[in-house]
C-alpha cells in the first residue's frame, strides 16, 4: 500500500528545509551566534549608510517627533546653498527677540551669513536662524515654506517645519528617518561638512562671539565629523551624529534618548 504525502505535511517539510539551507549557509547563525542589536534608550533612533542610504538599523524609524534644533539641520542647508556666505546681515528686531538658546544678538548688529550659519549649528543659535531666514527669504514664514519644499525634494515625505530653528510649535514634525536622508544629503555640501565638523570658532567684529561646539562627540572621538543636538521638554535630547573610519561614513539619528551621547557610540 502506497503512502499518500498529505499537502499540508509536504508543506511543512519544504518549510523545514528551507530553513535548514538558509542557516547552514550562514556559519555565524549556524554556530547559535546572532548579531546583537544595540540596546538604545532612544525611542526612535536610525543608522544609515552616507554613501548608499542604506539603512543599517531602525526603531520607530517612521514615528512623527518634534526635532528640536536638529531642524537647524535644513536651515543651514539652504542658506548655504541660497545666499552669499561673505553677504552681511543685519539684525532685525524681530531675530534679537528669540530666546532660549541664542547668541544673544543685537538689534541692528552685523554679521556675515557664514557666522550666523555657524552660531546657529555649533552654539545652537535660535535668533541666528531667523536672522538668516529674514535675510534669504525675507522672512521666516517664507523661508520655512522653502525648507518644506526641500523635505520632499530631498524625500523626506514625512516631514513638516513650522519654524528654523526646532523651538516648539504645533505640527512642527520629522522622522528619525527623514532628518538621516536630510543629513545625507547635507553632507554632499562641503561647507556643510566643514562647519558641522568644527570644534569651536569666534564669530563677528562687532561683537565677538566665541562658540564651542553643542556635539559632545566631537570632542572625544576623533572620527566623529558631525552634525547637530537637539533638546526640548517635548523632543527631549536628541541627536544627529556622523563619523567616518576607513572611508565609509554612517549617520546616526536618535530622539528622544535617556543618553544620546552612549546611544549614538551604540550605533
Amino acid at each position: 500500500m502506497k503512502y499518500k504525502l498529505k499537502p499540508m505535511n509536504f508543506l511543512i517539510r519544504v518549510f523545514v528545509f528551507t530553513i535548514f539551507l538558509i542557516v547552514t549557509a550562514n556559519p555565524a547563525q549556524a554556530d547559535g551566534h546572532v548579531p546583537d542589536v544595540p540596546a538604545v534608550t532612544a525611542r526612535a533612533a536610525i543608522l544609515m549608510d552616507a554613501e548608499t542610504g542604506r539603512v543599517l538599523y531602525a526603531k520607530n524609524a517612521e514615528q512623527k517627533r518634534p526635532p528640536a534644533s536638529t531642524t537647524k539641520i535644513m536651515t543651514a542647508l539652504l542658506a548655504l546653498e541660497g545666499g552669499n556666505l561673505q553677504q552681511e546681515v543685519t539684525v532685525s528686531p524681530r531675530a534679537a527677540m528669540v530666546g532660549e538658546a541664542s547668541l544673544d544678538l543685537l538689534t541692528g548688529e552685523k554679521l556675515s551669513l557664514e557666522d550666523l550659519i555657524y552660531g546657529a549649528m555649533l552654539r545652537s543659535g535660535n535668533d541666528a536662524c531667523v536672522a538668516i531666514a529674514e535675510h534669504i527669504a525675507g522672512t521666516e514664514a517664507n523661508f520655512v515654506l522653502m525648507m518644506n519644499q526641500k523635505a520632499r525634494l530631498i524625500g523626506a515625505i514625512n516631514t513638516n517645519f513650522k519654524n528654523t530653528n526646532g523651538l516648539p510649535a504645533k505640527n512642527h514634525y520629522t522622522t528619525t528617518r527623514d532628518l538621516a536622508l536630510i543629513t545625507r544629503y547635507a553632507l554632499k555640501n562641503t561647507n556643510f561638512k566643514k562647519i558641522v565638523s568644527t570644534r569651536d570658532r569666534v564669530i563677528g567684529t562687532q561683537n565677538m562671539h566665541y562658540l564651542n561646539n553643542t556635539n559632545r562627540l566631537l570632542w572625544n572621538y576623533s572620527w566623529v565629523d558631525g552634525v547637530k543636538t537637539g533638546t526640548t521638554n517635548e523632543a527631549g535630547n536628541c541627536l544627529v551624529a556622523s563619523a567616518t573610519r576607513e572611508g565609509r561614513q554612517l549617520i546616526s539619528v536618535v530622539f528622544y534618548s535617556d543618553n544620546r551621547w552612549q546611544d549614538s557610540i551604540k550605533l
